[in-house]
């Protein structure tokens, strides 16, 4: 897993390098850089993730944003995420996820306001069953690598402020499928989230 990350690191970086340098060449740079944070709402989605409600969580990190016209955008990211779930008619019971998620957004911008869309890969780092002060650790139950969407909007300028609504789902089902003798169990569940984070991007000349 950790050699998969180091690898998506270095593409972002060198797609980010690449258009910098492309900016700079034609005398100017259309690359900021920024941090983001913000609450999340996540749960699990699909046909098995009836017994699942919503939980609140946080997540953030960094981005570059990388101007490839006046319209369009590329933004790749590094985040930390919280995701999972409450368990429904359970009293302080909820599935705790924690990824580490690289978004490769596209945006169109019409003056600060954009609207995104593009995949995104997760990194499981934790997973664990939460009953009031008692934690079970069943990251072993789960699949390490989480692929899924996101689309969104809000605004944002090159330089400064900005904020953003979110969802990002998941293609991947959460948890592995289990084998009993000529049996294959799959539980249909999916990861879900809505963020609500806020922005702050500065020249990445």
């Amino acid at each position: 897993m950790k050699k998969s990350i180091l690898v998506l690191l270095a593409l972002v970086l060198g797609v980010s390098t690449v258009a910098h340098a492309q900016r700079r060449g034609r005398g100017g740079s259309d690359v900021s850089l920024g941090l983001k944070a913000g609450a999340s709402l996540t749960n699990l989605t699909g046909p098995d993730a009836g017994g699942n409600d919503y939980r609140f969580g946080f997540h953030g990190g960094v981005f570059a944003n990388i101007g490839l016209t006046s319209l369009f955008a590329f933004q790749p990211e590094l985040l930390y995420s919280q995701k999972g779930s409450n368990y429904k008619n359970a009293t302080d019971a909820s599935l705790r996820l924690h990824y580490v998620d690289v978004p490769l957004a596209f945006h169109v911008n019409t003056g600060g306001l954009f609207f995104e869309a593009g995949p995104q890969v997760g990194f499981l780092i934790t997973a664990k069953e939460q009953s009031g002060s008692t934690s079970t650790d069943v990251k072993s139950r789960y699949n390490t690598v989480d692929f899924g969407y996101l689309f969104g909007l809000g605004y944002q300028l090159k330089y400064g402020l900005g904020v953003g609504l979110r969802y990002n789902g998941g293609f991947t089902n959460v948890r592995q499928a289990v084998t009993f003798g000529n049996t294959t169990v799959q539980e249909r569940q999916r990861n879900g989230a809505f963020q609500l984070y806020l922005t702050y991007s500065v020249n990445g000349r």
